[in-house]
């Protein structure tokens, strides 16, 4: 695990994703996760490092276009869940969105899949995205492949990311992600912002 990184604040987003009661409600225990998210956004805001929210919810014309083929989501679409609007869709009160931040509803697993999040930070100049939610069998492993691809920067905070199987969450962290992204932890990487960013800081080497 990488213990220090730097980064360029107009460069950088922090991606919050799938922090809602349906999916933290998987998790045995989600407060810590929670807080530490809490934690991880109020120094980015501090920073001036923009936040994006990534949820997943549904609306009729949504639930239409799932293949029957799609494992994950076709029972989605069949049960109704994830409806817009509906309580499992709600993001944690604790870590509630503020007016400088974006949110971005997605219907897939992945952050940038059926999302205009690409052109949302590629408008803005960011080049370097911090991820952290549930799951990290999910959301975390799908946004880490797909970022790559598009050659971001990548890091995954990785005890604000959380999986309700805790023996892949730690295979993905010490085994998968190492080769497409840096790790940190959600105080590294407050700490690294009060620091400041150092000159140049920010792009993939």
């Amino acid at each position: 695990m990488t213990d220090t990184l730097t980064f360029t604040p107009q460069r950088t987003a922090l991606l919050l994703m799938d922090l809602q009661a349906g999916i933290l409600g998987l998790l045995s225990d989600p407060s810590e996760l929670v807080q530490r998210a809490k934690q991880a956004r109020e120094a980015a805001v501090a920073a001036g490092i923009q936040v994006v929210y990534v949820r997943v919810a549904f609306t009729e014309e949504d639930y239409k276009g799932i293949s029957e083929y799609n494992k994950t989501f076709a029972p989605a679409a069949e049960h109704h869940l994830f409806a817009e609007g509906s309580p499992e869709t709600v993001i944690a009160p604790e870590v509630q969105p503020g007016p400088q931040d974006k949110i971005i509803t997605k219907t897939r697993t992945g952050a940038f899949s059926t999302t205009h999040l690409d052109d949302f930070l590629r408008e803005r100049g960011i080049d370097t995205i911090v991820l952290a939610g549930v799951s990290t069998t999910g959301v975390i492993l799908s946004t880490v492949r797909d970022a790559a691809d598009r050659d971001y920067r990548v890091i995954v905070l990785s005890d604000v990311c959380a999986d309700p199987d805790t023996t892949a969450h730690h295979t993905l962290l010490e085994s998968v992600f190492p080769s497409q992204a840096d790790l940190l932890d959600g105080k590294s990487f407050a700490d690294s912002l009060v620091a400041g960013p150092a000159e140049g800081a920010g792009p993939a080497l």
